[in-house]
């Protein structure tokens, strides 16, 4: 494995249910910062997995950053063509960010979010089995700090009239509603007093929000779902269910959810077309530290992550769906060693020995038929 990620190094250095207070963010060209034109034939959305940095993830990018604070740009440098050309790019952070102390285990410097929004990231899902690390001033700290770097949130809320706020987010001609929601807390229960600070996973809920959301005027509804079992390629019953019953809710004839995004798997899992509609079981976590199974072993799989792009393109009548066009997964894996996002395939085309890592996240991706309803790996 050393050499195989030493060859990678080598070769990444040559390449709701209320919606009164909705907030809409217009898109701008990350590229240049100037307004994208308009997109006469729909739009782009990327989402890549989960942000997980483990002590070695924070040593990096603090090397990184010449050992004075966090720099996590160099890690994503990877992927930000990728997602700085996106209409809109979506991205799950799993942890909150700490203090100076570091007295939390897994809590992420606030620099992360900068990181995030000099790769192109427009809004990330938040709520996570880590949301209540620290309790609700975690999750002040973690907004306040992607309020400051210019990135929208949703699944976690500071107050009770944030947590009721639609995130509407402009791509391109459409506007978009970015919902969030989590299985669990990892056992630490909602605080009384202030019950919103996370959204829980209830699907009435996310129905609910759904419908708000499109009341509210969002083209497009995605549902980011941290849901799954640990470590397994394969989705469990309980998401299978789940992606049926939300995938099938339709108001006047219209579907409620247009896409769902799974994480929390740490492991890239399938895509499927479900009742019409492509759900992601699990995209695998983009950026985290070495990873084993229950056994002790490290498991190289919780290194591989994908990051789903979709198409849409405009109804052929007034009120009708935004459909997907064409449906894509890129291969991403995380190079421990050198602390870096990797594009598998670009960096197979550069020499290195991925063909294994790129085809067991196709075959994980593929295993439930997506590839018959037009799934294919893009570049």
């Amino acid at each position: 494995m050393i050499a195989r990620r030493q060859q990678v190094a080598v070769a990444v250095a040559g390449l709701l249910t209320a919606a009164a207070a909705c907030q809409a963010q217009h898109h701008t060209s990350k590229a240049s910062g100037r307004p994208a034109p308009p997109a006469a034939h729909g739009f782009t959305l990327v989402a890549a997995g989960g942000i997980l940095p483990h002590s070695s993830v924070l040593d990096r990018a603090r090397f990184d950053a010449g050992g004075t604070g966090y720099d996590f740009r160099p890690m994503l440098a990877a992927v930000r063509p990728l997602v700085s050309h996106a209409d809109l790019a979506l991205c799950h952070i799993e942890t909150v960010y700490g203090d100076s102390t570091g007295a939390v285990p897994l809590a992420a410097p606030p620099e992360e979010a900068q990181g995030l929004a000099a790769t192109g990231y427009d809004s990330c899902s938040t709520a996570s089995g880590h949301s209540l690390d620290e309790g609700t001033v975690g999750i002040q700290r973690t907004l306040d700090a992607l309020d400051r770097a210019g990135v929208r949130h949703t699944g976690t809320a500071r107050t009770d009239a944030e947590a009721r706020t639609v995130a509407l987010l402009r791509a391109g001609p459409a506007k978009v509603a970015h919902l969030d929601y989590t299985a669990d807390t990892n056992g630490v229960p909602l605080p009384p007093a202030e019950p919103w600070a996370v959204n829980p996973l209830d699907p009435a809920r996310v129905l609910a929000d759904a419908r708000a959301a499109r009341r509210a005027g969002a083209d497009v509804v995605v549902v980011s779902l941290r849901w799954g079992t640990t470590g397994q390629a394969a989705p469990d019953p309980q998401q299978v269910a789940l992606a049926g019953e939300l995938t099938a809710a339709r108001t006047d004839g219209r579907p409620d959810i247009d896409l769902i995004l799974g994480t929390d798997a740490h492991t890239p899992q399938p895509y499927e077309k479900v009742n019409g509609t492509w759900v992601v079981y699990g995209l695998g976590d983009q950026i985290t530290g070495a990873m084993y199974d229950n056994a002790g072993t490290q498991d190289p799989g919780g290194n591989l992550s994908t990051v789903g792009r979709f198409t849409f393109v405009p109804p052929a009548r007034p009120g009708g769906r935004w459909e997907v066009a064409k449906a894509e997964f890129i291969p991403h894996l995380f190079d421990i060693d050198a602390g870096r996002v990797v594009d598998v395939g670009q960096a197979i085309g550069q020499g290195a020995d991925l063909t294994g890592d790129r085809d067991r996240i196709r075959e994980a991706v593929l295993s439930r038929g997506a590839a018959k309803d037009g799934l294919v790996m893009g570049k």
